[in-house]
């Protein structure tokens, strides 16, 4: 596999990393290493390119960004980890489903570290716990290499879902990590963060083989 290179970038203004994803993306050749960012962002709502007005119900104090990512909206926040995934789809003769699905797989292996159950929809993309979304995607693809990724609720504020049709589905239920966990059994943010970074690399590397 290509190499790739691995970014904490600890909480980060949401315009100005949608920024650098972009420049990036449009910058690299096909020397450029594949990357993924691991961050979070401060309160914001990310409206994509699909999304309808009508599913931002009250935003209220917390700013709404359009952005050129597939989907409806979702919120970011403190608490949350978000991985960006920048990568070469060419140069691992990968799909988008086929990026989807390994997102989607790293996601449900970090989760099983914790004693966690979940699972994708095929209906609707993102990772699931009884029916209840505890992590989103949404990508773009632009000169043949994506951006944008995926977030994992871990030990954050729900409340502004409600602010929300999640998604772009009304009435969809969303848990985090905290939730699902007692108190006791809750690990460090940082933890959870490595470990899906871990999680990312294995289901690349392993996609690059097949």
């Amino acid at each position: 596999m290509a190499a790739l290179e691995l970014r904490r970038l600890s909480l980060a203004d949401y315009s100005e990393t949608l920024t650098a994803m972009r420049d990036y993306t449009d910058a690299r050749d096909e020397h450029s290493p594949d990357q993924l960012w691991l961050l979070q962002h401060p309160r914001v709502f990310t409206q994509g390119q699909a999304g309808k007005a009508e599913h931002v119900l009250a935003p209220g104090d917390i700013p709404v960004v359009q952005v050129d990512r597939g989907g409806q909206v979702t919120y970011h926040g403190p608490g949350q980890w978000v991985v960006y995934l920048l990568i070469d789809l060419k140069r691992h003769s990968l799909g988008v489903r086929a990026l989807v699905d390994v997102i989607e797989q790293a996601i449900v292996a970090c989760l099983a570290d914790y004693g966690i159950q979940a699972a994708p929809d095929p209906a609707a993309p993102g990772v699931y716990v009884a029916g209840r979304k505890i992590a989103s995607l949404g990508l773009r693809v632009r000169r043949g290499c994506s951006y944008h990724g995926l977030s994992l609720n871990v030990d954050m504020d729900l409340e502004p879902f409600s602010r929300i049709n999640p998604c772009g589905h009304e009435g969809l239920e969303v848990t985090s990590m905290a939730q699902l966990l007692a108190e006791s059994a809750m690990p460090a943010m940082d933890a959870v963060g490595e470990s899906l970074l871990t999680h990312l690399q294995r289901e690349l590397a392993a996609a690059n083989t097949d």
